[in-house]
């Protein structure tokens, strides 16, 4: 929901600004206006009525009185379609305000035949490249997206960027809040090297707008990083944490809050590179002649760092001497200093971190613990079959199907139990999904700050199953 919102900052920006000059425009037609007088019962809605009721919207969201907005919202576009017409463009921003309403609500239909309308009343025009069809078209993205389309969603989201790119400039900051959710959409359809593309330009286009060594580009180096991360690039992952830590820490004596992410992000992709394996495997055997190895092993994977460890006790100790404290960003380290102890099988540390992770997480309040409540996936390999793995150079030759299934965690994050959520015998594509299943490890519910026992969890894999050709007869 967080991502949502944010994708949504600048949509909703506008809706609170935009209506000042229509109304001034409108004002102005008004005062120009030559016709004789006609009865007040026929006369069409004046600048005034439609700002008033702009005005009972905006106060509305900014009370987050949904239900109200969407009446004022209606409300908008009627007054307009009243005075200007059913086809005027000037129908845009009001139903692509309403639109943003109704997502806000989770009315998908309504958002989608708002957004929809308010792209027909322009496409077309200007050769295709108008500013206004990159509010609506954005707002469709988002609607598409929330509704599981995403195939659709890249599309619009696509064209969205491309406009916003051909009118404001390549290297224009507001793209930023469309390119965001095409990436996504990008991830779940498997397009992995047109999400990498995005990703990289995304960047680009910060460091251009900031500079290599500002601070406003921790966050896009934070988030390429995850994107390295995701995709088992451990090794580039760790050059752009470690440059974001240089540009945190310069001109300071010590390392600040604001390089804890970066310390994060360091361990992180050394447990992962312990668990799943380095980028590219060494061609030489490890040097044992000395009789002792610096980095224990973890089953299933390399070596471990000892340094994630010490990373992460950095940035609690940070992160603790600097007042006022962030019991959000704490406790969600010391749930990460608690996982690393529980996956590289050191139990009692894990839980003992885990109790002291939950103290900060309730100081932040519930929505700092939520995340924690339910158990977070750790690790996990898709089968070979799986969307996340197989990228067939025909894609047409195969199907996806959708394997659902319901698991116990136990309390040290294992899996116990695998089953078909529909409670149906599972077949050879499902076998493959539970004998994954099975293998991965989560970081169990927290209840109180104890590690806890859950059943129930749900695992959603999506499979590639290849179409038999059909066989050439004579």
């Amino acid at each position: 929901m967080d991502r949502f919102a944010l994708s949504l900052r600048a949509a909703l920006s506008l809706l609170l600004a935009a209506p000042a000059a229509e109304a001034t425009a409108a004002m102005g037609q008004d005062a120009q206006a030559t016709s004789p007088p006609i009865a007040a019962s026929a006369l069409p809605p004046s600048a005034d009525e439609r700002a008033s009721a702009h005005a009972r919207l905006r106060a509305a969201l900014a009370e987050d009185r949904l239900e109200a907005a969407a009446i004022e919202a209606a409300a908008v576009v009627a007054l307009t379609e009243a005075r200007f017409g059913k086809d005027a463009r000037e129908l845009v921003n009001p139903l692509t305000n309403a639109g943003t309403v109704a997502l806000r609500r989770g009315d998908l239909a309504a958002a989608e035949a708002d957004y929809q309308r308010a792209v027909a009343l322009i496409d077309g025009q200007s050769g295709g490249a108008d500013r206004d069809l990159v509010r609506p078209l954005t707002g469709l993205g988002e609607t598409w997206l929330a509704a599981g389309r995403h195939a659709e969603a890249a599309v619009v989201f696509k064209r969205a960027v491309d406009l916003s790119r051909n009118l404001d400039g390549l290297y224009n900051l507001a793209q930023l809040d469309i390119v965001d959710p095409l990436i996504e959409s990008y991830v779940v359809l498997g397009l992995r090297e047109e999400a990498e593309r995005e990703h990289l330009f995304s960047f680009r286009v910060a460091e251009t707008a900031y500079g290599r060594n500002d601070p406003r580009l921790l966050d896009p180096l934070d988030r390429l990083a995850r994107w390295y991360e995701s995709i088992g690039r451990y090794s580039t992952a760790r050059g752009l944490h470690a440059r974001a830590l240089q540009i945190a820490e310069q001109g300071a004596t010590s390392t600040p809050p604001a390089g804890v992410p970066a310390l994060r992000g360091l361990s992180r992709t050394w447990l992962d590179e312990a668990l799943f394996g380095p980028e590219v495997q060494p061609n030489t055997a490890p040097d044992t002649t000395s009789g002792f190895d610096p980095f224990p092993t973890v089953r299933g994977g390399g070596r471990l760092n000892p340094e994630g460890e010490r990373m992460l006790r950095t940035a609690v100790g940070v992160l603790r001497s600097h007042p006022p404290v962030d019991d959000r960003q704490l406790g969600e380290t010391l749930a990460q200093l608690g996982d690393w102890y529980l996956l590289t099988g050191v139990p009692a540390r894990a839980s003992a971190a885990y109790a002291e992770a939950w103290k900060s997480l309730t100081l932040a309040g519930p929505s700092a613990r939520r995340p924690y409540e339910s158990p977070r996936r750790a690790v996990y390999r898709p089968p070979p079959a799986s969307a996340a793995r197989l990228s067939p150079s025909d894609p047409d030759g195969f199907v996806e199907r959708i394997v659902e299934l319901r698991l116990k965690v136990a309390a040290d994050g294992k899996v116990t139990e695998a089953a078909l959520a529909d409670g149906s015998e599972p077949d050879a594509v499902a076998r493959s999904v539970m004998f994954a299943a099975r293998k991965a490890r989560y970081a169990p519910r927290l209840e109180a700050g104890v590690p806890t026992e859950t059943d129930g969890v749900i695992l959603r894999e999506r499979m590639l199953i290849k179409v038999p050709q059909a066989s050439s007869k004579e």
